[in-house]
């Protein structure tokens, strides 16, 4: 029978037995599908807004390959997030039933699942979206992992920092329907970099005491 691993209260680590619909729905968590759904939206909105394309010649295909590559990108930054801070993690409320906090998948796999999701999305975005949309998803990734991440337990900056990462899918979009950028595509930007404040500082005030 297979097991996964539970992190004891003396730091070792215990072996379950486990089901494998329960691995693949914690590989799934830790992928965060639903802030994954918001980033999918704006990454599509984006893209439609900022196609030239009349809609009956509309690139459709081009649309979902932007955004699948742009989710596995998304994807990876979550899951090595998360491998990142752990140990971290199991400490606060909020974040200590995550999958590689409570135990459950070992680091060393989470960090080879979201290094295989990051690759594969950034690659995927450059034969599939063109190559400003890929790199403006590297620098999502790269920024969202050794800026955001570390910054979360040093400064309230962090919101702020955060933020940009966060607001990237819609350039993303447009690059890859345009093959550039411009002063809409920012616009569109902002909108969803001042519509995380709110978001984050509910959360915030819920989970203060973490």
């Amino acid at each position: 029978m297979a097991s996964y691993s539970v992190l004891a209260s003396n730091g070792a680590i215990a072996r379950r037995p486990f089901a494998d619909s329960t691995v693949l729905f914690d590989y799934c968590a830790m992928t965060k599908p639903e802030v994954n759904f918001l980033i999918a939206i704006t990454t599509a909105t984006a893209f439609f807004i900022g196609s030239p394309e009349a809609l009956s010649v509309f690139p459709w295909i081009r649309l979902l390959h932007t955004v699948f590559g742009t989710v596995l990108v998304a994807s990876g930054a979550a899951t090595l997030n998360q491998w990142m801070e752990y140990r971290f993690d199991a400490e606060m409320r909020r974040t200590s039933r995550r999958p590689v906090a409570a135990g459950r998948i070992e680091p060393v796999n989470a960090r080879r699942f979201g290094t295989v999701l990051s690759v594969a999305g950034i690659v995927y975005l450059t034969v599939s979206a063109g190559p400003v949309a890929s790199g403006l998803a590297a620098a999502t990734l790269l920024s969202y992992l050794f800026l955001y991440t570390p910054l979360k337990r040093r400064s309230p900056l962090c919101t702020a920092i955060g933020a940009i990462p966060g607001a990237v899918p819609p350039l993303i979009g447009w690059a890859a329907a345009r093959g550039s950028l411009d002063s809409d595509a920012w616009v569109l930007s902002a909108i969803v970099f001042l519509w995380q404040f709110p978001h984050f500082m509910a959360i915030a005030w819920m989970y203060r005491d973490d």
